[in-house]
């Protein structure tokens, strides 16, 4: 059995422990031990990529999370909008979303936080959707991340996104049948974030309209706008 979330409401602060883990329990692992800024890790440095909607941003702002209540400086910054200048706090642990989104003058920056974490301490955590030799960035950059403690994000298998939409729904009390979710698994969109907006969907219209959540509610809520 992989390991399921303890509390996976989309509202619900992301941590470590409400992650899908999934096939990533090797990199749930090392996430922990970079927070902590563990001298178990065989890396300083971490990046992490997989397509959108796989938990990257999750991941990054959880571990920045843990960080933080463990006592560690940390940052979480977006890489659209990330500006020239890296944070330069001794022991922190900076994570960068979206690398390939930087400027080139935060792509500079983020080159230079690499030279100087070994005298001030730091630990980078990155992501983006590529392998770093997809990435789009500055030669000496994308090398640098090359050299980092590199984890793909596993995707979920539909056993495990099937036990997780079971397991919400009888939190919330709504009953759902499996030839719903055999239905939004064959024709629905696969990423986590989408199943859980059309599981809120149907959890509000079964309460407005009283009525059971089927697969005729289901297709009657597409006919009306509903993009699974």
């Amino acid at each position: 059995m992989k390991q399921l979330v303890l509390d996976i409401h989309p509202d619900a602060p992301p941590t470590l422990d409400n992650f899908v883990a999934g096939s990533n329990a090797e990199l749930i692992a090392a996430l922990s031990l970079l927070a902590a800024r563990d001298q178990a890790l065989p890396a300083r440095h971490l990046f992490l990529w997989g397509a959108p909607g796989s938990g990257r941003s999750h991941l990054l702002r959880a571990t920045v999370a843990l960080a933080e209540t463990a006592g560690r400086p940390a940052h979480c910054l977006a890489g659209a909008t990330q500006g020239a200048q890296l944070p330069e706090t001794p022991g922190a642990l900076v994570a960068v979303d979206d690398v390939d989104r930087l400027s080139p003058d935060a792509q500079i920056g983020l080159f230079n936080a690499f030279n100087r974490s070994l005298a001030n301490g730091q630990s980078l955590l990155l992501s983006g959707p590529n392998a770093p030799l997809g990435l789009t960035l500055r030669e000496d950059l994308r090398t640098r991340i090359g050299q980092c403690l590199v984890y793909e994000v596993q995707p979920l298998d539909d056993d495990s996104r099937s036990a997780i939409l079971r397991t919400l729904a009888d939190r919330r009390g709504l009953p759902l049948a499996d030839e719903v979710v055999d239905f939004l698994l064959r024709h629905g969109r696969r990423d986590l974030p989408s199943l859980l907006a059309v599981l809120d969907a149907l959890d509000t219209a079964s309460l407005e309209r009283k009525r059971p959540v089927t697969v005729p509610l289901l297709r009657e809520m597409m006919q009306q706008g509903l993009s699974i």
